[in-house]
């Protein structure tokens, strides 16, 4: 199944919060987002000022998550948590019948 847009924001920004700063090709595994994808995405965060770029060593850029990505994930979790009975829904569709 497909990801909402929602959904790959919380996954960028959680693997961001959870592993540290990141290269772009480490966010793309461990988000599990293709990199044109990803790089729109990222640019998204950035503008919303939930993640920032960072340039180590003259080269090698990063990103990481800021304390306002940090308070968008926790609310998202407090949403779920308070929300379970959508992912119910989403798991328990019967399949069509043909």
């Amino acid at each position: 199944m497909r990801r909402s847009k929602l959904e790959t924001y919380v996954a960028i920004l959680s693997v961001l919060a959870q592993k540290g700063p990141l290269k772009l090709t480490h966010i793309m595994y461990k988000a599990n987002v293709n990199c044109s994808i990803l790089k729109e995405q990222l640019d998204f965060l950035i503008k919303q000022k939930l993640v920032v770029e960072r340039t180590i060593r003259k080269e090698r850029v990063v990103f990481a998550v800021t304390p306002g990505g940090i308070n968008v994930l926790k609310y998202f979790r407090e949403l779920t948590q308070a929300l379970p009975i959508i992912e119910e829904a989403r798991t328990n569709r019967t399949p069509p019948l043909y």
